[in-house]
Formats: C-alpha cells, sequence, structure tokens
C-alpha cells in the first residue's frame, strides 16, 4: 500500500468544538513543527464566522503570520466565494471550498441549501484561480446526515459530476458523522474515482465509531490520495449532533508508516498532542499515543520517558 498524503487537520475540524481560542503564536509554532517533521499538508483555520466557532476567530492573523513558502502546504476552509477573495487577499492559495451534500445540515451549518452552494461554486474556482490557487470540493455528510439519516451515494456522485463543481482540483468525501464502515468508504471512493472527472480523492474520517483508521486504510486502498487527520483525535463538527473527533492523525500515520515518519517523528507528535491536549482540557483518543507510552519497552516506537522528560500514562 502506498503511503497517502496525510492533511493534518488539528488547527480548524480538530479545535473548533473545543470553544478555546488558541492564541495566534501558539498556532504558528504547531504549524511550523508539525511542517518540519515531515507533515506534507495542514488545515489551519476557517473564515466561518467567529460568534459561531470562536476558535477560528484569528484564521486570517495566522495566515498573516506564516511565509508563502509556508502557506503552500496549507488549506482554509472556505464556503462563500467571498470566503474565497478574503482568503486570497490575507495570501491564502489552498481553499477547501465546503457544503453539505444534504440540505438539512448544509442549511445548519452554512445557512443555506445545497443547491446555492454548487450555484456558487465557479465563482469560487474564479477567485482561486486569479491567485493562481488550488481549489477543493469538500463534500460534508458524505455518507450520513444527523438530520435525514444515510445519504444516497447517486447524491454525491451527482455533485461530483455536476458542471459548476468541475473546476475543483480535488474532491473530499468526508464521513462527518463517523459512522460509516469500511465497505461504504471503499465503494464510495471506487465510485468516485470510476465515474466522475479524474482530479486527487481526499478522504476525511471521524472516529466516533470506531471506525476511523479502518475507513481510511479502506480508501487508501480504493485510490484515495490524501487523508486527513488531527492530533490526539481531537475534533468535530458544532452543527452535527453526534459527531465525535477525527481520526487520530497519530493512528494514521502508525498504520500507514510513510517513508518521514519514525519513531523519534512519533515522539515529537505524541509531546505535541500531551500538551496540547492538556491545555484545551480535552481527552487523548489515539491509541497510537497510548501505545507509545506502554510499558513494552523493547519495542521501538515506544516512547522513551527518560527522553521525553513525562512520565508514563
Amino acid at each position: 500500500m502506498t503511503a497517502p498524503v496525510l492533511r493534518d487537520v488539528t488547527l480548524r475540524d480538530g479545535l473548533q468544538l473545543t470553544g478555546k481560542l488558541l492564541p495566534v503564536q501558539r498556532k504558528v509554532d504547531l504549524v511550523r513543527r508539525l511542517l518540519a517533521l515531515g507533515v506534507p499538508a495542514l488545515e489551519i483555520g476557517s473564515m466561518a464566522r467567529p460568534d459561531l466557532v470562536p476558535p477560528m476567530a484569528n484564521t486570517m492573523e495566522l495566515v498573516a503570520a506564516l511565509t508563502p513558502e509556508e502557506l503552500r502546504r496549507c488549506w482554509v476552509w472556505v464556503a462563500t466565494p467571498r470566503h474565497v477573495e478574503k482568503a486570497a487577499a490575507a495570501g491564502v492559495r489552498n481553499f477547501q471550498y465546503c457544503f453539505s451534500v444534504s440540505d438539512a445540515h448544509n442549511r445548519a451549518n452554512i445557512g443555506r441549501d445545497t443547491e446555492a452552494s454548487i450555484a456558487a461554486m465557479p465563482d469560487a474556482v474564479r477567485v482561486a484561480r486569479e491567485v493562481d490557487g488550488s481549489i477543493q470540493l469538500c463534500l460534508a455528510t458524505s455518507f450520513t446526515c444527523p438530520f435525514d439519516g444515510p445519504v444516497d451515494p447517486e447524491r454525491v456522485l451527482a455533485i461530483a459530476r455536476d458542471p459548476r463543481t468541475a473546476g475543483a482540483d480535488d474532491i473530499v468525501l468526508a464521513d462527518t458523522l463517523g459512522q460509516a464502515h469500511p465497505g461504504q468508504v471503499a465503494a464510495l471512493v471506487t465510485a468516485v474515482r470510476d465515474r466522475t472527472p479524474h482530479r486527487r480523492i481526499v478522504f476525511h474520517g471521524h472516529d466516533t465509531w470506531g471506525m476511523g483508521v479502518a475507513n481510511t486504510l479502506a480508501a487508501i486502498t480504493a485510490g484515495a490520495d490524501m487523508v486527513d487527520g488531527a492530533l490526539g483525535g481531537l475534533g468535530g463538527c458544532p452543527f452535527a449532533p453526534g459527531a465525535s473527533g477525527n481520526t487520530a492523525s497519530e493512528d494514521i500515520l502508525f498504520a500507514t508508516r510513510p517513508p518521514w515518519f519514525t519513531p523519534a517523528t512519533l515522539a515529537e507528535l505524541v509531546a505535541m498532542s500531551e500538551d496540547l491536549l492538556a491545555d484545551l482540557g480535552e481527552p487523548n483518543r489515539s491509541r497510537a499515543v497510548e501505545g507509545a507510552r506502554s510499558e513494552a519497552s523493547a519495542f521501538e516506537w515506544v516512547v522513551d520517558k527518560e527522553r521525553s522528560g513525562r512520565p508514563q500514562l
């Protein structure tokens, strides 16, 4: 299995349910430490209204503090052409244009029906292209909706084939509620790969029912090129009742073993996770982090408590 590109979404999807606004410099430090470790891509914030999603309030300040080289590896969540304009003016070049496959969740999350979001996408693509940027078609609730239940895969395929979404470089299939199982994920990724315009496929999973890593591996096997995760399994959608944390970045990396991921890299990620989760008052949901703090000292992936300066959990 070829290791896909991991996009760590801690600073957007990971933080948005915490209710705590991290200082800009703390976010900058996290971005730079993750990039320095070799994490290929990051999602660093959102253009969502700060009164609705307070932890995203300083996203544009974070963007201003990063270099153009750093921003080339960073994505920002947007939902309207105006969002793209404002983000582009600040220096963003990678835009994740997101809306929900289900109307009910799109109205709760973005305040409009799905058709309105699709109709606006050509303008969002145009603005992204004017700054030589990349834009993703991000489909929330690709599998289930918290209000309407199961989502018809044909609805996902219809949106992916709609001429108004044709300008997207990538398509993101989001298991927003973490209710999908590996067979569903593999089937939808395969269908998108075989029956829609060619573009990079991204899988965004949550671990609500314990299927996060299994679903991610199923997506990779079926053809996903990028997968999302968050440190310590942090995250969830404030407008999706029943959603819990993202699949943990540490768990995805331990399962896929990209060439840049080593025991030393894991040790650094464990330290970062523990510091961040302690500051936020959030529990660790990563099984790899638990394993790294185990007593199995003969296993090279166990973090050396002497070297890390931390007690084992």
